[in-house]
């Protein structure tokens, strides 16, 4: 995650785009196995995510600002994620470079030398941009907001966000796939950063939440941002907050894309619990202290075996 690590290719695939253009089905090694193939059409949500205004609650009224911190305190416990309204030109953006001839496209390979993976880059996995398409004031406001709903000084978490803290782009291209009930876009997952905030695509829906073992469908809202927390703050909230796993699932119809920016500490600093939210008689500490370099080198690990990393940081009852 913006480590600067390059990694060995043992077998470069093809570029997912192409191969969905010119082949009739998917290959064996696409679809996933019976038992973990996608409803295509997840459950109806039992109450909506709720859509937070940032102006609202940003605002130097306290009534309007505590009804909207009252919004997104029942968002974050119940769902991990949020709605804040906007958006639209950066989807075109990216629907115009993927729609750029292939020879085009490649002259921003993420691979180097032929073989070793870079992190930014056209390809299949992460790609990287210099420039920042969501505006740090958003992902400060959200931070200031998070700490005063837990309970702390309100630049907890934006101090942590030094020099040194991470943050990278990536955009998303998921082609029309004939045999949706067997391919996924993308496997179910928490994101290892602190939080995520995610454009989505204004027309085609496609993310999906596991809430209580029930995948459930995220709403088109055009112009709107996601924002979803990460491993990385359902640790420092002592799992107060949580982060959702959810999945892709492709679509026989229509195309769909969308651009995610994901935010990260310093990987040399170490990930625990913030000490005022552990209580030995009230709230145990939830999770053990880890480097966070170490943490997201098994994230990508467990990512590749299905499971979770966070786990492997629980304390044990």
């Amino acid at each position: 995650m913006g480590d600067g690590h390059e990694w060995k290719i043992v077998k470069i695939p093809p570029i997912v785009q192409e191969l969905a253009a010119n082949v009739p089905e998917p290959p064996s090694q696409y679809m996933v196995g019976e038992q973990d193939r996608p409803a295509i059409t997840g459950s109806g949500m039992p109450e909506p995510i709720p859509v937070i205004d940032l102006s609202r609650l940003s605002a130097s009224d306290d009534d309007d600002s505590a009804a909207e911190l009252a919004k997104l305190h029942s968002a974050l416990e119940n769902w991990g994620l949020f709605l804040p309204g906007f958006l639209s030109e950066v989807m075109k953006v990216t629907r115009g470079f993927y729609e750029l001839p292939l020879e085009e496209k490649q002259k921003y390979s993420n691979l180097a030398n032929g073989n070793e993976f870079k992190h930014e880059g056209y390809g299949n996995d992460m790609v990287v941009s210099e420039k920042q398409i969501l505006d740090w004031e958003i992902t400060s406001l959200v931070l200031t907001r998070l700490a005063k709903l837990l309970g702390l000084r309100e630049g907890y978490f934006v101090d942590m966000f030094d020099e040194d803290a991470t943050t990278y782009a990536r955009f998303n291209y998921y082609p029309r796939c004939l045999r949706p009930e067997d391919v996924l876009g993308l496997k179910p997952h928490s994101d290892g950063s602190v939080i995520t905030i995610v454009s989505v695509d204004d027309a085609v829906s496609g993310l999906q939440v596991l809430r209580q073992g029930v995948w459930y469908d995220v709403p088109v809202v055009p112009n709107a941002l996601l924002i979803n927390m990460g491993d990385g703050m359902e640790i420092m909230s002592n799992g107060l907050l949580k982060s959702p796993v959810h999945r892709v699932v492709t679509n026989a119809e229509r195309e769909r894309v969308s651009v995610v920016m994901f935010y990260a500490l310093d990987p040399e600093k170490e990930l625990e619990p913030a000490p005022e939210l552990v209580d030995d008689e009230k709230r145990p500490r939830q999770y053990a202290k880890m480097k966070i370099k170490d943490y997201l080198s098994g994230f990508y690990e467990t990512f590749a075996r299905g499971t979770r990393v966070i786990n492997t940081v629980k304390m044990s009852e």
